[in-house]
């Protein structure tokens, strides 16, 4: 593989034969819209919770322990 200069600007960007053209820089690809979040359960949150006091028990058994 050649590598470039660190110092050089980066390689041109040229089209390949039966593909789409180059994305120009600061352009995105369009994509379908991201369906939203599906919210969080009273088990969820408990489970949360519960992992979270088990390390919090564990870091101060560490600390003072």
């Amino acid at each position: 593989m050649r590598e470039r200069p660190h110092d050089g600007p980066l390689p041109a960007a040229y089209p390949v034969a039966g593909a789409p053209p180059p994305q120009p820089d600061g352009d995105r690809v369009p994509c379908p819209p991201r369906p939203d979040r599906a919210t969080l359960t009273r088990r969820q949150y408990a489970y949360g919770l519960t992992v979270a006091l088990a390390v919090l028990v564990l870091l101060l058994l560490g600390v003072f322990g």
